[in-house]
Order: structure tokens, then sequence, then C-alpha cells
């Protein structure tokens, strides 16, 4: 027995259960975030035996790093230079992998899976962030809430850290009942249609293109979403404002803003931010204004975007990609996950937008009080090599999900396609898409061509180096359509990649 691993978990379970997720993210925005950094430093290199091995590599005397200025001067930490040159247990604190309670894995969508171990601890500090989507966007502290898993369960980190987190909050005493059908559509709808009536409201959660998938099927077998007051909980991918609202409609949602929530997370270190009612409010607002979200952002497409506590997760930016350190159980510190994006404070946010015309708090005070702090904003892109390069133009996934979500091409298509620069015979490149058809939607000339001037569209007011860089010949998209489930481009039960090269 570990006596020390019983007293750790009663500590974790103790705080978490006694702090109120709004005591604490109001307290959270007062407190030093750089002086957490440097804790959480000293404490790794006092503990983790690969750390220790990895400074003495970089020749660095940790006794050295003693401000923020010289903590942001250690080297980067990534998955080649670190996680796999030291073994499960050196990456753990005091060298033991048994400290850790449960291991989960990586999607392995950039190379080979990972494993991830984590100890109850761990998932507390992330169901801080589930609590306040649950309470914060969809009152769950009053309503009584039916929790459905569709992540995949099993080994992958998403569907057992999920539901994990729902329990601990259920715990809390929040009247939430979770249950795990996975990503399993006939369970999902067996349970919502048995169980709905009994709770005053259903939250989803999974990635986007599973739970739109799952809506759609849904209607096409008769079921009212609109019956069971839908709420979604979301990670994994970018998707545009458009589409909240699209699946918004066809679950019956009258309040975007406070009916969906999406997840910033790693398997690396879980929920690293969440959406907001206020980081909602503010990308509507940008979806709408282009010009304002590029002097924002400095690209055309428009990133996620979500607030953060910077006690957990301390973010930073290198060269227009992101860095974190967190406390997990491997805890991790300047570590490099190639996600382009950026850090905005909360006060920069708000008054770049006051200076365009637009006050957010204004517009959510009318509908809620919940939901606003003062909480930094991290914005994420995603990975840059999930963009194509055309005529020397970045052309983003996100651009074209757009061309495809517009009144009437929305019914053709699932929103899955593969986006790809080719040659024809002649060596001249061009711009081929592959769109995956909904079910029973059969493919004509007609939707080819709807479906090109949709893209071409909104790939020219999104993305003003597509519409300046490629010659007007060569900016018509090629259009191949794919019955549902094609097995080259849209595999069943595979995650799917959204460009090729």
């Amino acid at each position: 027995m570990q006596e020390e691993q019983k007293q750790r978990a009663l500590a974790g379970l103790q705080a978490f259960l006694n702090m109120p997720v709004e005591t604490l993210l109001q307290e959270r925005a007062k407190e030093n975030a750089p002086t957490a950094a440097l804790k959480l430093f000293d404490s790794v290199v006092a503990t983790v035996p690969a750390y220790q091995s990895f400074l003495q590599e970089q020749g660095i005397d940790p006794t050295s790093i003693k401000t923020f200025e010289d903590f942001q001067k250690l080297p980067l930490t990534t998955k080649e230079n670190y996680l796999r040159r030291h073994s499960l247990p050196a990456l753990c604190r005091n060298g033991k992998l048994e400290n850790c309670d449960i291991i989960a894995v990586s999607s392995g969508s950039t190379g080979t899976p990972t494993f991830w171990p984590r100890f109850i601890t761990d998932e507390f500090q992330i169901a801080s962030r589930f609590e306040q989507i649950f309470r914060d966007s969809f009152q769950a502290d009053s309503l009584h809430t039916l929790a459905v898993i569709c992540f995949a369960l099993g080994t992958w980190v998403g569907g057992m850290y999920t539901a994990s987190c729902c329990r601990h909050l259920a715990a809390k005493g929040y009247p939430i009942t979770v249950i795990t059908p996975g990503n399993n559509k006939t369970e999902i709808f067996r349970v919502v249609q048995e169980l709905a009536p009994a709770f005053d409201q259903v939250v989803l959660l999974g990635y986007p293109p599973f739970l739109k998938d799952t809506i759609d099927a849904g209607i096409a077998q008769g079921i009212e979403w609109d019956k069971y007051a839908i709420k979604l909980v979301m990670a994994g991918e970018v998707f545009s404002e458009e589409w909240r609202t699209l699946v918004g409609e066809r679950m019956g949602s009258l309040s975007p803003c406070y009916d969906f929530a999406s997840l910033y997370g790693t398997a690396d270190a879980g929920v690293l931010g969440n959406e907001t009612p206020l980081s909602i409010c503010i990308r509507r607002f940008l979806a709408n204004h282009p010009t304002v979200a590029r002097s924002l952002f400095g690209e055309s497409r428009l990133p996620t975007l979500v607030q953060y506590d910077p006690l957990s997760r301390f973010f930073e930016v290198d060269n227009g990609t992101l860095l974190f350190s967190g406390d997990n159980g491997i805890p991790l510190v300047r570590y490099h996950i190639s996600d382009a994006g950026g850090i905005i404070s909360y006060s920069e946010m708000l008054q770049f937008l006051l200076d365009w015309g637009f006050d957010p708090l204004d517009e959510l005070q009318s509908q809620s009080e919940r939901g606003i702090y003062s909480l930094p904003f991290v914005y994420v892109f995603g990975r840059s090599h999930f963009t194509v390069s055309y005529f020397g133009a970045n052309v983003y996934p996100e651009n074209v999900t757009v061309g495809l979500e517009q009144p009437l091409i929305q019914d053709w298509v699932t929103g899955k396609f593969v986006l790809q620069v080719k040659e024809d015979a002649d060596k001249n490149r061009l711009l081929s898409i592959v769109v995956e058809l909904a079910p029973a939607v059969e493919a004509s000339e007609e939707k080819q061509e709807a479906i090109a001037a949709s893209i071409l569209t909104h790939l020219r007011r999104l993305n003003s180096e597509f519409a300046n860089y490629v010659p007007e010949d060569y900016q018509i998209p090629q259009i191949t359509l794919t019955p549902t489930g094609d097995p080259e481009y849209f595999p069943v039960g595979v995650k799917h990649r959204y460009t090729r090269r």
C-alpha cells in the first residue's frame, strides 16, 4: 500500500469538492502566473529524473534559473528531444510510474501513438474546465443533466478522460448523470430517446464531425432533437461559425453562445483551455467581420478561440507556435506541441474589440451574468502542416469548410473533404477537393458546379492570399464527389485528415 498516494488523492478530492469554480477562476485572475511557472519548474527539477537529465544534456544549471526571464530562456521540450528519449518511469515524478493510476494513448495523428500516464489528481484540475462549461454555459448546477459520452472509448484519451471528469462533477453535487455509448450512433439514439425525457437537458460530448453526423442521422430517423434541450461539448477540430449555426438550427438551439463549448485539449496534458460564452460571442463577431479577424490574428482563417487558466496551463508563444507548461502525470515545462497560434490578454482583447466598435460584455450580460472571467485568451490554428500551398498562397481547410456549409449545399454533404494540390498531364497545378456526399445523395454535374462556386466565393472572401496570388484561371477548384464512407478518401472508423500532400 502507498500511503502517500492515498493522501494525495484525498487532498486533491477535498480541494476540488470544496472550491466553487467561480471562486477558483476569480482568484486565478489575481495571481501571478509567471511565479507559478517558476514554482512548477523548481518542483519538476527536484522530482523528475528525465528533466534533470534533459537540463544536464543542455548544459543548464537549474539553480541559475531564478527569474521569469531566466525561465523564458529554457530550451523547449518536444516529443523528439524529451519524451521519446526517456523511459515512462523517468518522465514521472520520483521516477515512479506506479504513482499514476491510469495510462491513456494519444491519437497518433502525427506519428506513432504515445502513452500518457496520469493520476486522479490530474483529472481534478481538468474537471474544473468541465465545471466551468456545465455551470456557466449549461446551468447544470440546477438542471438535471444527462451527459452522453460520444468519444471513442478504450485506451484513447478522449472518452475515458471525459467520462471521469463528468463523474467528478456529479460527486461535487451537480445533478449530472453520465452514460457512455461511445461513438456508436445506434446506441446514442437509443440512450437519448429512452433516457432524455427524465432529464431537463442532454449534453452530447464528442468530435464535431461525429456530432453533426449524429444529429443529421437522428433527424433522418425521425428524432426530434429540439425536444431534449441538446447541448454540445466538442474537441479535436477547428470548425466555422457557419457550422455552429447550422448544427444549432438542426438541434433546436436558441443560444449559440450558451449551448456549445469547444475544448482545446491534447493527450499530452488534458484540456488546455475551453470556449466560454465570452469567447464564442467574440468569435461570432469576428466570423462576420473578416477584416477585423485578420487584423487580430494575422491570417485569413478563423482559429479556435478559448480562455484558459494560466495557473493550470501556462502558455507562451515561440515563432508563432504555442508552448505550455503544466503539471500532469508527466509534468511538462515549455512543451512545444507544434500548434500555430497566439495568446491575448483579457484587457487587450476587450480594448481591441472596443476600438472596432464592439462590446461583447454588453451583448452577453443581457443574456446571463455567468461565464465572464478576466482570464486570458489563446487562439489555435492547429498544426501548420495541415495546409496546402497553391501558387504561394496557404489554403486552409477552414476556408473550404465555410463553402460547404452554405444553404442547400450543406444538405448534400457530410462536411468531410480532402484538399490537395495536383498536376494535370501538362504539369499545370490545380486545386483538388474531394467531397463526401451525405447518405442517399447522388453525385451530379450540377452539384459539382454549385459546390465549386460556393467554395471559390468564400475562398476569395476569406483568404486574401488566395484572391491575390492565384491566377484567376486557376482559382476554380476541381471537385470530386464520392459516396459516404469511400474507402480511399473517407474510410469508416479512421481519424479523418482534411489535407494530403
